[in-house]
């Protein structure tokens, strides 16, 4: 409930600062006196946007507080979402700068106006002609009759389960996509990969084919060579084995003469030892020649082959060959398993559709149950209303598609008169008719559920007599449950108020003012029997006004 409002150099407010109780609060004034600013006042600090030309004094900041106890309206959850300290007497402050920026708080945290409404929805309804005509729209009417159907747990699996349906009908959408697009590709991507089958690059390496493609290739040079090398080694009148055989002979007679000669013995017997070995190695090689043509052959195909999948796949050597050939494997692999992905979130698809035709049927069936109780209500407090022949048929149809709240239609169809076919609300009920229509809902919601606050601005236009007094009725039923504001031209009404605010105008110093004064018992003796009588107040209107009070 609304506890406190605190407003500060705003429009004609210079400062208010006014507390409210529980019940029913009614406030008057004449025309004109600023009950549209207190509103004004009332809807920037719940989320409304700012106009510096609402500032009275643009060289100071407006600053409008109000605070609410909401021990009752179980906003834990809210608070924990939109990360807030959550206190039972909550405080929300809106500030317009001279600059023309504002901002926003609660419980002195800086918050957003999105947050800031998403809060103040459950805080307080202000009901004027324009919301009035929510009346008529399909979500509020789905609101009016799920409230009353108690299907809040329903809607709120209903909305995890569409969730999870719509993901899936998503996930193979792209499924499908990816499948189309990957279908194109397939056979060339198939044609690729074969390519690259043809080669078995784990056993490949590249340096030694072309170590045996040059040795193949020149097995007859290679020949010629080793024996020219061997022939100058073993020739009888210069080879240079034998010279070094000579040589070593000649230093080992003067080895004995000194460290030095011994030296180049040894240096030379090693020249000689070596130079076996390599006979020896030349010797094997020349008898290891081979001519293999289709060895060569092969070797030079596979070379063939490699060095074309480089250059076609642009790449420098062997293993990117192989991420490549990995990469198209997995494509085949996945174009050809996305059949059986597809399959598989279709069936899981069927069994979401079945989850949620189970709880849209126990949406339905609840809504169905409750619609002929409340429009039996609904048609008894509006006769009480001065609309004797108001009936209304609501109209709850299946379809074959999920919405956000199940799969039915809604339609709110009324008649005002006897012999008039119905229509829908929009068209067939005036202003006033709508006006009357939901204060009825609002105190029918009022028997269900906890609703905020609320503050009916001159609901009561265009009635009178016995019609308001049972608006008042109306009224004062509503705030044994909760807390209820009524701005009001009429005495019937605002006679039966817990409480009594006036709004009214004064002028100081040739520049005028708003004010909101709380009356007091006498004071709103006064206030009802100028409401009933004008200014002039005789003596019938103070009975009259006494006789209503009590």
């Amino acid at each position: 409930m609304l506890t406190t409002l605190y407003i500060n150099n705003y429009a004609l407010i210079d400062e208010l600062n006014v507390k409210f109780n529980n019940g029913l609060t009614i406030i008057t004034g004449e025309t004109g006196a600023g009950k549209s600013i207190l509103l004004g006042g009332l809807s920037l600090v719940l989320g409304k946007r700012a106009d510096i030309s609402q500032v009275k004094n643009t060289d100071k900041k407006c600053i409008i507080e109000a605070g609410f106890d909401i021990s009752n309206y179980n906003l834990k959850d809210l608070f924990k979402r939109l990360d807030l300290d959550y206190d039972v007497q909550t405080i929300i402050r809106r500030e317009i700068l001279p600059s023309g920026k504002s901002r926003a708080f609660i419980n002195d945290t800086p918050v957003t106006l999105e947050n800031l409404s998403g809060l103040s929805n459950h805080l307080i309804d202000i009901h004027s002609q324009h919301q009035t005509l929510q009346l008529t729209q399909d979500n509020y009417q789905f609101q009016v009759i799920d409230a009353l159907a108690d299907n809040t747990l329903n809607l709120n699996n209903f909305t995890k389960q569409l969730i999870i349906y719509k993901s899936l009908q998503k996930s193979i959408e792209e499924l499908k996509n990816s499948k189309a697009e990957m279908v194109k590709e397939y056979d060339y991507n198939l044609f690729l990969l074969n390519e690259l089958s043809e080669i078995n690059f784990d056993k490949i390496n590249i340096e030694n084919l072309e170590t045996q493609y040059e040795e193949l290739s020149n097995v007859e040079v290679i020949g010629e060579k080793l024996g020219s090398v061997k022939a100058i080694l073993n020739s009888e009148n210069l080879g240079v084995a034998d010279q070094i055989n000579a040589i070593k002979q000649e230093l080992s007679k003067i080895s004995g003469f000194g460290k030095a000669y011994e030296a180049l013995r040894e240096r030379i017997t090693s020249v000689s030892i070596e130079l076996e070995d390599i006979l020896v190695e030349l010797d094997n090689l020349e008898d290891n020649l081979i001519t293999e043509p289709a060895e060569l052959e092969k070797i030079s195909n596979t070379l063939q082959i490699v060095n074309s999948l480089l250059q076609k796949h642009a790449v420098a050597d062997v293993n990117e060959l192989i991420e490549i050939k990995t990469s198209l494997q997995s494509k085949i692999d996945n174009t050809e398993n996305l059949d059986v992905s597809i399959d598989k979130q279709e069936k899981a698809i069927l069994k979401q559709t079945d989850v949620l035709n189970d709880l849209a049927n126990k949406i339905y069936k609840k809504r169905k149950t409750v619609i002929p109780k409340f429009i039996s209500k609904l048609e008894a407090m509006l006769s009480d209303l001065g609309m004797p022949n108001a009936k209304f048929k609501i109209e709850l149809e299946r379809t074959d598609h999920f919405v956000f709240n199940g799969k039915d239609t809604l339609q709110f169809l009324f008649t005002a008169n006897k012999g008039t076919s119905f229509n829908e609300l929009k068209k067939a009920a005036s202003g006033g008719e709508l006006s009357r229509i939901m204060l009825a809902i609002k105190s029918i919601l009022a028997e269900y559920i906890q609703l905020p606050s609320i503050m009916f601005d001159e609901i009561d236009t265009g009635v009178s007599g016995e019609i308001s007094n049972k608006m008042g009725d109306i009224m004062k039923q509503m705030s044994s449950k909760m807390q209820v504001f009524s701005i009001t031209h009429l005495p019937q009404i605002a006679a039966k108020g817990d409480s009594h605010f006036k709004v009214f105008k004064t002028d100081v110093d040739e520049v005028t003012h708003t004010n909101l004064k709380k009356l007091d018992n006498d004071e709103r003796v006064v206030e009802i029997a100028q409401m009933l009588g004008g200014l002039s107040i005789t003596e019938s209107a103070m009975a009259h006004a006494k006789q209503l009070l009590n």
